[in-house]
């Protein structure tokens, strides 16, 4: 008991500014980063720290809970959570959603959900994902808590009553869609908006409304790590910053409660680039309720897309109007699979669907280890599908009846994998690359980048390959090409001018190999040259990209995805600009010509776009 008096007599004077009209504390935990070296002793102390001080009323973790997303990381992250003696709300941030083994979904499943709404003494919290789901790029609420949001808002209808946004990004254009949000709290009495994920204490405003970035729970170069303890009084909130086990630092942050409002007319994405080509036409539309993230299929006079609400459906590729749907067990994140008359998803509920065509009735499933968050790949008459339990398997596609597995994968696959030669190849984010025997699934050799950071892993790319050679590019920013029969390193080359990431493609005559860079160009070397030749370097600039969307060429242009909702359009013979549209202000996942005129693309808000070109 004296211990205790002592612990609260010695915490009070830091938080004693409004401690006569404080309506509540709570703490605020962030970037705690589990799988990290002393991540679990950061986090156990904050939680032992925060269960000894009653004034805490509850705990909101912002973000960033675990390193890589994994089913371990969140499970350790949950037992040690699980600890505190109040109650605590929790959203994932880009750690835990880009590289996901389960498709995102194990974030909900281990903590109950991604999102959270809850009243406290008067106040609304509401708390949303910041992805970027599954596909690297900016920051951007998932279309599902938009729609999500919608209803909270309508649910909590006091416009007058006061709100604290909470989410793991600054609500800037750090966020593709930080507008989707913001114009929503519009005309809200929003108090404060919480982040997390620049790891420091720093004052904001957007649009506005007050900001506030809290620290990483991770001690860095520091004795111990630490959080934020958020007192919100009449008259202000204020963010202390408190070291575990040691002291709570005087005030660094105070958010008056009052004297605020949003200004008028803050910048929004702009759409005149299209009006530079008139001749670009919108056939249709589609939003979907969920994010897309996956690339598309035309066949039947359809296009057959997926979405992370966990549907498989068809559209009719003239209107747009919807065929049929198909309601999977998971988030999906897989390109259709088009072989005849059936269509193969894999889906990270851990099955592998097969519908038919025409009606998207399902023809046969089979359940694997996993969630599954890559695309199949066919030869023959076999869907081949790498995982996230270390398996690649292959079905026959028309009796659903299994073919072979090899079972020697390290880290989970997100590819699509290139079948060349009777050989599988791809990559997993375990630093490897694989190529596997089409017919049979035995090994044919295993290649390693070296690296130790496993995010560095050849793991997005869809890879290329020709003459013998197989083309593959990561975010460690090589261009690496290996000899298909052997693995042997052919060349392995980093331009710091021109710095490839996971976006590749290959010509409709298997002559030039292309490459989006960060630095917003798309290159093209020779496919027949056994050393690095470059060609041409497009002078069409789309900005930064990091973004991981194949390239693709037909009829003598080059379609490449943008990361902020552009579709470019360039001659494959010098990269020279043709036209250019933009149709979202989010990820494009691909861009899909399909016949002479009709090009199709999805962006990760759950946009499908037809688009038809002019002559």
């Amino acid at each position: 008991m004296k211990k205790l008096l002592f612990f609260l007599i010695a915490i009070l004077p830091a938080l004693s500014g409004h401690a006569q009209d404080t309506l509540f504390r709570f703490a605020l935990v962030t970037d705690t980063h589990i799988g990290v070296q002393t991540a679990q002793e950061d986090l156990e102390r904050t939680v032992n720290d925060i269960n000894l001080q009653p004034q805490i009323e509850f705990v909101v973790f912002s973000g960033d809970v675990t390193e890589f997303g994994s089913d371990e990381e969140l499970q350790l992250a949950k037992s040690i959570i699980s600890r505190l003696n109040k109650p605590w709300y929790i959203i994932p941030g880009n750690h835990d959603t880009k590289w996901s083994e389960s498709g995102c979904n194990s974030f909900r499943t281990v903590f109950g959900n991604e999102t959270f709404s809850f009243e406290h003494k008067g106040y609304l919290f509401i708390g949303t994902n910041c992805g970027p789901n599954m596909r690297m790029g900016p920051g951007q609420v998932p279309r599902e808590n938009i729609v999500w949001l919608d209803g909270q808002l309508k649910k909590y209808k006091n416009p007058q009553q006061p709100l604290i946004y909470i989410n793991h990004y600054p609500q800037d254009e750090g966020l593709n869609n930080w507008y989707d949000v913001l114009d929503r709290l519009r005309g809200r009495n929003v108090k404060a908006m919480i982040c997390g994920h620049g790891h420091a204490n720093k004052a904001f405003s957007w649009e506005g409304i007050p900001g506030v970035m809290c620290r990483s729970n991770l001690r860095a170069k520091a004795a111990t790590g630490g959080y934020n303890i958020v007192s919100v009084s009449g008259g202000a909130i204020t963010f202390n910053e408190r070291t575990p086990g040691r002291e709570t630092l005087p005030a660094w942050h105070t958010v008056a409660l009052e004297g605020h409002s949003w200004i008028p007319n803050p910048p929004r994405p702009s759409y005149a680039m299209n009006d530079s080509f008139p001749s670009i036409k919108v056939k249709w539309t589609i939003q979907e309720a969920g994010d897309m993230g996956s690339a598309l299929a035309a066949a039947g006079g359809m296009v057959i897309y997926t979405n992370t609400n966990g549907d498989i459906k068809a559209a009719d590729l003239q209107t747009g109007k919807p065929r049929w749907k198909f309601a999977a067990g998971g988030k999906i994140y897989a390109t259709p699979l088009v072989y005849g008359q059936y269509v193969v998803v894999p889906c990270t509920d851990g099955f592998v669907y097969c519908l038919h065509l025409k009606n998207g009735k399902l023809a046969w499933k089979q359940q694997t280890g996993k969630a599954i968050v890559s695309s199949a790949a066919l030869h023959g008459r076999l869907a081949i599908v790498a995982g996230s339990d270390g398996h690649c398997r292959a079905w026959d596609i028309p009796s659903g009846r299994q073919q072979w597995d090899y079972d020697g994968i390290k880290g989970f696959v997100e590819t699509k994998p290139f079948i060349y030669q009777g050989k599988v190849l791809f990559g997993s984010w375990g630093n490897q690359f694989y190529a596997l025997d089409a017919s049979t699934g035995r090994e044919a050799w295993t290649w390693s980048n070296g690296a130790s950071n496993r995010m560095f892993s050849p793991a997005a790319v869809w890879p290329v390959a020709y003459e013998g050679r197989a083309w593959l590019v990561s975010p460690d920013k090589y261009m690496t090409v290996l000899d298909t029969e052997t693995g042997r390193e052919i060349w392995r080359y980093r331009d710091s001018l021109n710095s490839v990431r996971e976006s590749m493609g290959i010509s409709a005559d298997s002559l030039r190999i292309y490459a989006k860079t960060m630095q917003g160009n798309i290159i093209a070397l020779n496919a027949r040259s056994g050393q690095r030749e470059l060609l041409w370097k497009s002078p069409v600039e789309m900005g930064y990209e990091i973004c991981p969307s194949p390239v693709n060429e037909r009829g003598n242009i080059l379609y490449a995805a943008g990361q902020s909702g552009v579709i470019y359009a360039l001659s494959s013979k010098d990269g020279q600009l043709v036209w250019k549209h933009k149709f979202s202000n989010c990820l494009v996942n691909t861009v899909q010509p399909v016949g002479k005129k009709l090009v199709l693309a999805s962006s990760m808000d759950g946009k499908l776009v037809c688009i038809e070109q002019g002559q």
